[in-house]
């Protein structure tokens, strides 16, 4: 017992030696850090000091803070940035979903300003910007060396004047210019519609009313449908989707999840990561599901293709995502300005981060480029005449009227689902992908029982 009882104080007085020899270089170390920061800080105010009193012509010292202020955040990621008191409202009324505008969501890479994805019917939807594409110039001038928000204010001005950006796009050899007239860009979320037996639910964008939209729609639909049994599953478009607002991304995977993770966000301290898990109810009892992404899908897009695609609720067709996994926190600052930094990663339920990497479709699906109207005038001749045109051919006798009438019209829905994909390629896929799910099914359970 008394030797337990030396060794244990040895213990102590050991530990107690060793914590002062490790705790003084470590207090001196903190102390110079500390020294060092005060030092910065010193020094940028002199640079301060002298910018005002010496710069060629007089600044304003606001702008110059703002700047500076926008600088150091900037500096962290292309995501983080400072938001003036004007740039803060307008982020603000956006989030409602009305706001004046080119109806694009950008970000920064290599200097320039790059397209995430245009908003469906915006104006720079409808002059033809797409996805990926790089802007360069902004009425004749060069974005290059600007910051983002910068840029961003360029591209800002009132409603029905005209805007020319230069755009550089994969594909073309020389940069063309786009014309584009600003509107108010009143956006919404979600537009649903039939495509034959299927319900297609295309989600533009994640703001305040991006749930809503989506239970209304959904629940109209089936309803002018005759109920769910006469619906043979559910396309989700999240194609050029640039995200949005994160609790509207939980809320429309949990939609479709009966259980179970649907996303979780784990920032420099471990202890302040959250999880959010689904709860018990499917807007659809369990149909079939597509999800359609593409390299505009971002963000919350992600989040939702994500969860989706880890629980096997839904087959995921379509290009390689955008790669956004982060989440960013808006701080309302002193002066009415606020300041967006990013605070966390998200993972997807069964733990990878999409950060750079995107969420990658289970059955890639490419969109062919549209061909000029010449072109597609060629590749469809007149069709072949059939037995049925040829005068006295036979009748065929072996189906009634009723039998006639169903064939005829499951014709016209062959056809029009051949339209379909001359107009939207990958939207057609995802839903043969339905169809042949729903024929399966009977199938599936006969074997199974």
């Amino acid at each position: 017992m008394k030797k337990f009882v030396m060794a244990a104080a040895g213990g102590t007085l050991l530990g107690a030696v060793l914590a002062t020899q490790v705790a003084g270089p470590l207090v001196a170390q903190e102390t110079r850090a500390g020294a060092s920061v005060y030092q910065q800080l010193d020094l940028f105010g002199d640079i301060f000091e002298r910018i005002r009193a010496q710069y060629v012509e007089e600044v304003d010292s606001a702008e110059l803070i703002e700047a500076a202020i926008n600088g150091m955040l900037t500096s962290l990621d292309p995501h983080s940035s400072y938001l003036a008191p004007e740039d803060f409202s307008d982020m603000q009324v956006q989030t409602r979903g009305e706001f004046g505008g080119l109806g694009i969501e950008v970000t920064q890479e290599e200097g320039y300003v790059k397209v995430v994805a245009p908003m469906d019917g915006t104006p720079a939807d409808i002059a033809g910007i797409e996805a990926g594409d790089f802007i360069t110039h902004v009425d004749g001038e060069s974005v290059l060396g600007l910051t983002l928000d910068q840029a961003v204010q360029m591209m800002r001005g009132p409603v029905g004047s005209e805007i020319v950006v230069t755009v550089v796009r994969e594909g073309r050899a020389e940069p063309f210019d786009v014309s584009i007239i600003r509107d108010t860009i009143k956006l919404t979320a979600v537009r649903t519609r039939m495509e034959g037996n299927t319900v297609v639910l295309r989600v533009t964008t994640f703001n305040d009313q991006t749930y809503a939209n989506l239970e209304e729609g959904l629940r109209q639909t089936i309803t002018d449908a005759g109920g769910i049994e006469n619906i043979n599953g559910v396309v989700l478009d999240l194609r050029n989707n640039p995200g949005g607002l994160l609790n509207q991304a939980i809320r429309v995977s949990d939609a479709f999840l009966e259980k179970g993770e649907i996303v979780s966000t784990r920032g420099r301290d471990p202890e302040a990561g959250e999880r959010f898990n689904a709860t018990e109810g499917d807007l659809i009892a369990g149909k079939p599901m597509v999800v359609l992404i593409n390299g505009g899908s971002a963000s919350a897009s992600e989040i939702v293709a994500g969860a989706l695609q880890d629980h096997r609720r839904a087959i995921v067709v379509g290009t390689k995502s955008f790669g956004k996994g982060s989440v960013q926190t808006v701080i309302p600052l002193r002066g009415d300005g606020a300041m967006r930094l990013t605070t966390s990663r998200y993972y997807t339920p069964s733990g990878r981060s999409i950060q750079a990497l995107g969420v990658s479709p289970d059955i890639v699906v490419q969109q062919p480029p549209r061909r000029p109207a010449e072109e597609e005038e060629e590749a469809n001749p007149l069709s072949t005449r059939s037995e049925a045109e040829l005068r006295g051919s036979l009748s065929n006798d072996s189906m009634s009227d009723s039998e006639r009438q169903q064939a005829q019209e499951e014709q016209r829905q062959a056809e029009e689902a051949a339209r379909l994909r001359e107009d939207d390629y990958q939207l057609a896929y995802a839903i043969d992908i339905l169809k042949g799910l729903t024929a399966l099914s009977p199938a599936v359970r006969a074997t199974s029982q």
